[in-house]
């Protein structure tokens, strides 16, 4: 069973800590730009990071570090990429890594390193130093951490479960950043999870990728994938369950409960997408795999038509089924079924008699629902996408 933590967040599972400060990165000095994640004890960890070909120094600073896969820290901020910085860029990201080592009394190759804000910009260093020292750290610091890493974000996003692993309770929390940049592509945004549960590393790795797979890649705001987009995990196995292996009951609970938490995140994000009035959710049934399933959502999600049409509140079904039909997936034009909500615009790949003044006051509640079903195998793969329609046509991340 999963159980979600009221009011969880990051620094929910035992032995994490966290904290933040105003060090003047931002425009406006007295926001929160700075913060530290760190766990008492040593930590597994697993991260997936953009596949974008330009990638910010702290990006690539920290895939050198998650091939230890023994960490123990996190070091952010916001207000500034420090991506399209060059040479500088990455002896800036090691002087944030050193600093806050040195701060936090562990070697600089056991801590995470990310940054948020503009490209283009170097990173003031100075304000770095100085806002370290300033940071407290406390078991409740995670509140802050969620402020601290955001930027055009309007709430913060947190989240966290708890399971039970062989009588042993673990925790998994975390917490995401991100209303503008999205679109999948392996990552998307600044995502920070954490559990006390014990887990083997290799199993870690595979078990985000799939929760990244299952939540983050499934959104897509405005077609965008950015420089720094990063998601990383650390476990500490304070519970004190012996280690979380793959093809396991342990394991597959586990691993429900890491989607669960980023799938929150995911939509939370979706939500709060800039200049948003509606959040969009595109359910595919019946393709002949996951692959082809995900391809269809994403198409659909990805229409500007079909955007519009839920902005307007026009049931304009037709919109679905050209995106649909060039998703390149498997289908038969006989038997596709579309949906809004509840009511059938068609079925069997003919158009349905609907009360249209009903499907426009479902399109005009703030979660539209759209469900297409393409009936190509007896045990349909479904697999669900996630999307805005903005105030504005335009769609980006």
């Amino acid at each position: 069973m999963i159980n979600v933590i009221p009011q969880g967040t990051v620094t929910s599972p035992q032995g994490f800590l966290a904290g933040s400060t105003s060090a003047g990165i931002k425009s406006k000095s007295k926001e929160l730009d700075l913060g530290l994640l760190f766990s008492r004890n040593p930590c597994t960890a697993a991260g997936v990071f953009t596949q974008n070909k330009v990638k910010a120094a702290p990006v690539l600073l920290s895939m050198e570090t998650l091939k230890k896969r023994q960490t123990q820290a996190v070091v952010v901020n916001s207000g500034c990429a420090n991506a399209g910085t060059g040479e500088k860029g990455m002896e800036d990201a090691r002087e944030m890594v050193s600093l806050a080592a040195r701060k936090l009394g562990i070697p600089a190759d056991k801590v995470f390193v990310a940054s948020t804000g503009v490209i283009g910009v170097n990173i003031p260093v100075d304000k770095v130093r100085s806002g370290l020292e300033n940071i407290k750290l406390s078991p409740g610091g995670g509140y802050e951490l969620a402020r601290a890493i955001m930027t055009t974000d309007a709430w913060p996003k947190e989240r966290a479960v708890e399971i039970e692993i062989d009588g042993h309770r673990c925790i998994i929390g975390g917490i995401a950043k991100g209303a503008g940049m999205i679109h999948p592509n392996l990552a998307t945004l600044l995502v920070f999870l954490t559990t006390d549960a014990a887990v083997e590393a290799n199993f870690l790795q595979t078990a985000l990728k799939k929760a990244v797979d299952a939540s983050f890649n499934m959104v897509t705001v405005d077609g965008d994938t950015s420089t720094n987009d990063s998601v990383i995990i650390l476990a500490n196995g304070l519970a004190g369950n012996k280690a979380i292996t793959r093809d396991t009951p342990n394991g597959r609970l586990f691993q429900r409960a890491l989607e669960e938490v980023c799938v929150f995140l995911a939509r939370s994000v979706a939500c709060n997408a800039e200049g948003a009035s509606h959040l969009i959710e595109i359910k595919v049934e019946g393709a002949i795999s996951q692959l082809q399933a995900r391809r269809a959502a994403r198409t659909i999600a990805g229409s500007n038509l079909v955007k519009t049409a839920v902005h307007g509140a026009d049931p304009n079904w037709g919109r679905i089924l050209a995106a649909v039909g060039r998703s390149e997936i498997e289908l038969d034009e006989n038997k596709i079924d579309i949906y809004i909500g509840d009511i059938c615009l068609m079925k069997g790949g003919k158009p349905q008699t609907f009360d249209k003044n009903e499907a426009q006051d479902l399109l005009r509640k703030m979660v539209v629902g759209i469900r297409v079903g393409v009936r190509v195998r007896v045990n349909p793969m479904c697999e669900r996408f996630m999307c805005h329609s903005r105030k504005i046509f335009l769609w980006r991340n």
